[in-house]
């Protein structure tokens, strides 16, 4: 159902995309920043009603917007604007899971049943043969919750999405939903992205801590790095100011009316997907990350550690974490994310020296490989 892979496992398709396309744009001459704003541009003439974008480089920060966050108002986005990160939640996640690992509380070797027993259970399903780094990396062979067609008219299609949209899904339901399903492998042969493992990475957190998985980011991620445009919203509808508008086709197609999104809650994507934040603060985060300030040697070793992805010779699926080599020869570590009307994206060089993020607030057109290619082989 492609309204779905348009939302949450948007992460994957862009991703894919990205690792898969050609140079993406042809640098404009000058420098700076160039062929990165001529992308933004392009994203906004083929249908994406606006763009926000920071860059983070030896030069400093540049931050840039086209197009509008409002399309009734004509109001234009701002650098400020916090957005919906989608599958981008999925980097804060696992960073919790290592740090776990790293204070001896758990370890990614633990089955998911040691620490949810029974949960994964069900049609071919077994959760003491599924470990938590297979969670993390995506070998789990878990059914992924969001493909399901039920899950996809009641929530991504306009009908059932007006009817829903404010909805609160609990963890465990959205797992029982993928336990109707047969696992797409055995677990630890192939790869397949599924938002049902992060679901479940979400319920380990908050079973090993007995807190709750957001309070834990909050606390050990967001509030040392002072991500304060960063929050993880639980079951709240609305999206904190600064921000702009959401827009959806809430179809399979990528014509027909545009609808206003914004509000929604987001507990139907948990760990898989419901946080928020704005550019500034997903360069930093990355930044902290990749530089090694959140997790000890061996655990950020750990998440680097990638596994290969058929049809994607370009990119490597670590712990929550990926692994992009551009047609310029340059390696971006990341994530992307998709959610009802908003498609993110944030990419940070090895050294965490040179980072991008930026946000499309329409999740049916624009060119988010274009955008990070002009950013990083466009020229200088």
């Amino acid at each position: 159902m492609r309204s779905v892979r348009v939302t949450l496992v948007a992460a994957t398709a862009v991703a894919l995309s990205v690792a898969l396309a050609g140079p993406a744009l042809a640098a404009p001459t000058g420098g700076g920043h160039d062929a990165t704003r001529e992308a933004l541009r392009a994203a906004v003439k083929d249908g994406v009603p606006g763009v926000t974008a920071t860059a983070k480089d030896a030069h400093g920060a540049w931050r840039a917007t086209e197009g509008v966050g409002n399309l009734r108002t004509g109001e234009p986005r701002s650098t400020a604007d916090r957005y919906r990160v989608g599958s981008i939640t999925k980097t804060f996640v696992a960073t919790v899971l290592l740090q776990l690992e790293a204070e001896g509380t758990l370890s990614l070797d633990d089955t998911v049943d040691e620490w949810l027993p029974g949960t994964v259970r069900g049609n071919g399903h077994d959760g003491r043969k599924i470990t938590l780094r297979q969670l993390l990396n995506h070998t789990s062979g878990i059914y992924n919750y969001t493909a399901d067609e039920e899950f996809g008219r009641t929530y991504f299609l306009k009908d059932g999405f007006f009817e829903h949209r404010y909805d609160t899904k609990k963890p465990a339901e959205l797992v029982a939903i993928a336990m109707t399903h047969k696992p797409d492998f055995a677990p630890g042969t192939s790869w397949s992205y599924s938002n049902t493992n992060y679901v479940l990475a979400g319920m380990v957190i908050e079973k090993a801590t007995g807190r709750p998985y957001g309070a834990e980011i909050r606390d050990r991620i967001l509030r040392p790095l002072h991500l304060n445009a960063t929050s993880v919203p639980g079951t709240r509808v609305t999206v904190p100011q600064p921000s702009s508008r959401a827009y959806s086709k809430l179809a399979e197609t990528a014509t027909g009316p545009t609808y206003d999104v914004t509000r929604i809650n987001p507990s139907l994507a948990y760990a898989a997907g419901e946080m928020i934040s704005d550019s500034a603060d997903l360069n930093r985060f990355y930044r902290a990350l990749l530089g090694g300030k959140l997790l000890p040697q061996e655990q950020l070793k750990a998440m680097k550690t990638t596994v290969a992805i058929d049809g994607a010779p370009n990119l490597g699926y670590g712990l929550g974490l990926m692994d992009l080599k551009l047609s310029c020869g340059v390696h971006v570590w990341g994530h992307g994310g998709g959610i009802h009307g908003s498609s993110s994206q944030a990419v940070t060089t090895p050294d965490g020296r040179h980072s991008l993020a930026f946000n499309f607030n329409g999740d049916w057109a624009g060119d988010s490989e274009a955008v990070i290619e002009a950013e990083f082989c466009g020229g200088r």
